[in-house]
């Protein structure tokens, strides 16, 4: 349990707040089918093994106004299991439920069967104590009575050849207890970098400028090996660019015991899998890769005046290689063509690609739809919305989005939904369920792009509402992705457990590429606007992307930078 108080001031106020909102999943997570390590509370990285805490006690936090909700909290693990050890302290925003980790290591000393021993007679202990600590930042300067009580952020200093991971936050000016926290060696350690800015006090309160920034390893994606151990990065001074004070941990252990075997993926499939929404106005639904090439889709090579049909397999595809240009897919010429770019929603399904995050700690369920054609955008343009003929539409449309399950209890931590050139992570509790754990992906109209919640999404200017629309809502065209689902690739598995489909292997491009005049389609809908509105709606079609411009057919799945990388945010 939460142990906390409270206590505001008018000012920067210091909270002792109520016990905080927490969440929890809204149905139960099940019992997993057996296999290794996944869902067992426990994963080794070699010489150390690592339990993920999510119980934690207040220690110290302020706001920044009156809204409670603005303010930040810093919180201690508690329920440490023996002989585990604290390597950091956790932070985040009140805006959100309490919801986070950090992880607590212990040195492996036992011989387990089919596993190496470690001892620390054989080599430096994997483990230590900090020498000293270095205050970084304290609330109380020792002369504002206003501050009753203070909050101060220690780095712990680490013995020569060792890494700190974490930061020790304490309520009073007192140094901690040189045992509060371990030190990690550091051939076991990995970088890592801040991501996010969650704390600015530059203020007039403040004497001295503080931040926090949440970090994440460095090294990440399917071959990365960092490991986020939960904790945050502070200070009064760091640039952007410089290397941090701390690290992360790295997974030794290759054989990434934590990762779910493939009876384990579908159960998680079937118990996460989302239902894919598609606006009730939508013309270009999905279909399966074998519905698109057995209803005429037609394969093209430079130079060659004759197309080939492609066999429901995708079997008679180039394979390999990277996107030359040589080839691409079109569709039929045939009376097949309307018909096939509105696509067939009875076969469709979503192709599942599972991969390792964070070292393995995590896995990264991406789900890949197709659509054999993407309909041009509407512009808005504050009340008003202007069709656009030609602009972003083009034959072939891969759109994806990722679940992120963690391997040490098998739940939803979070989703990405992948928006045309980026995209964004969106943690449990601010998604929509539907039958139990399923999340909803809402689709967008005519783009395909992935969306939290039901609304127009604006990719320009929100604020002068001006920009392409994304509309979302929910309908009756839908993707249950728990039962019309196929599995293409888990590379960590090995060879031959899960057997690649051909068209996978084709890197070439999808549609066509056809340049056109936009720029004179533009021109015309600028003509037509209010002198006032020029110059903004003239910025904002320079920002637009490229693909808006022009239809080219995107590669496949496996030629994008996420296939063997981290998602783009």
């Amino acid at each position: 349990m939460l142990e906390c108080s409270c206590l505001y001031w008018s000012r920067l106020t210091y909270v002792w707040q109520h016990e905080p909102e927490t969440f929890s999943l809204p149905a139960p997570i099940p019992q997993w089918p057996q296999g290794s390590g996944f869902g067992s509370f426990r994963i080794r990285l070699g010489e150390l093994e690592v339990f993920e805490v999510t119980n934690f006690e207040f220690v110290w936090g302020f706001n920044m106004s009156q809204d409670r909700k603005r303010g930040v909290s810093f919180y201690k693990p508690i329920g440490i299991p023996e002989g585990f050890f604290n390597l950091g302290h956790y932070c985040q925003s009140n805006e959100k439920p309490l919801r986070g980790f950090v992880l607590v290591a212990r040195e492996m000393f036992k011989c387990e069967p089919g596993h190496c021993c470690y001892s620390s007679s054989d080599s430096m202990p994997a483990l230590m104590t900090p020498v000293d600590y270095t205050l970084v930042w304290c609330s109380d300067d020792g002369g504002d009575e206003n501050f009753d009580t203070c909050g101060c952020f220690w780095l712990p200093q680490p013995p020569e050849g060792y890494k700190s991971l974490g930061f020790v936050v304490t309520n009073r000016p007192e140094k901690p207890q040189l045992g509060e926290i371990r030190c990690v060696r550091a051939d076991l350690t990995d970088k890592c970098e801040a991501y996010r800015l969650i704390v600015n006090t530059h203020s007039k309160f403040l004497k001295v400028p503080f931040k926090v920034w949440s970090i994440r390893p460095l090294h990440r994606g399917m071959h990365g090996r960092g490991v986020s151990v939960g904790s945050f990065f502070c200070s009064g001074h760091w640039i952007p660019g410089e290397e941090l004070d701390i690290a992360c941990l790295k997974n030794l252990d290759n054989s990434l015991h934590a990762m779910p075997n493939l009876d384990q993926i579908r159960a998680l499939i079937r118990h996460y899998g989302p239902i894919v929404f598609f606006h009730p106005d939508e013309t270009y639904l999905p279909s399966s890769v074998s519905w698109f090439f057995n209803n005429g889709a037609l394969l093209y090579r430079k130079g060659d005046s004759i197309s080939m049909a492609i066999d429901s397999e995708g079997s008679n595809l180039p394979r390999g290689g990277t996107n030359d240009g040589e080839y691409w897919i079109n569709l039929p010429t045939d009376g097949r063509k309307k018909r096939v770019k509105c696509g067939n929603l009875e076969s469709s399904k979503l192709y599942i690609h599972v991969k390792p995050a964070s070292g393995g700690t995590f896995t990264d369920i991406v789900m890949w739809v197709f659509c054999p054609f993407n309909g041009p955008g509407t512009l808005k343009v504050g009340l008003m919305n202007i069709s656009l003929s030609k602009i972003g539409q083009h034959v072939g449309d891969w759109e994806h989005f990722t679940l992120r399950i963690s391997n040490f209890t098998g739940e939803l931590w979070s989703i990405y939904f992948s928006q045309h050139s980026g995209g964004v992570w969106v943690e449990a509790f601010d998604l929509e369920f539907i039958e139990g754990n399923k999340a909803i992906i809402y689709s967008s109209k005519s783009g395909h792009a992935s969306y939290p919640h039901p609304r127009n999404y604006i990719q320009g200017s929100t604020k002068l509402e001006i920009g392409v629309r994304n509309d979302a809502a929910r309908s009756h065209f839908y993707v249950d992705s728990s039962t019309q689902f196929e599995i293409i690739a888990a590379e960590y598995l090995g060879n031959g457990v899960v057997n690649e489909p051909c068209w996978l292997q084709y890197m070439r491009e999808w549609g066509p590429k056809v340049i056109y005049d936009s720029r004179t389609e533009l021109d015309k809908i600028i003509s037509f606007l209010p002198l006032t509105l020029r110059y903004s709606i003239q910025n904002i079609f320079s920002k637009l992307p490229m693909e808006l411009y022009g239809e080219e057919g995107p590669t496949g799945p496996k030629e994008k930078n996420n296939w063997v990388g981290d998602e783009r945010c």
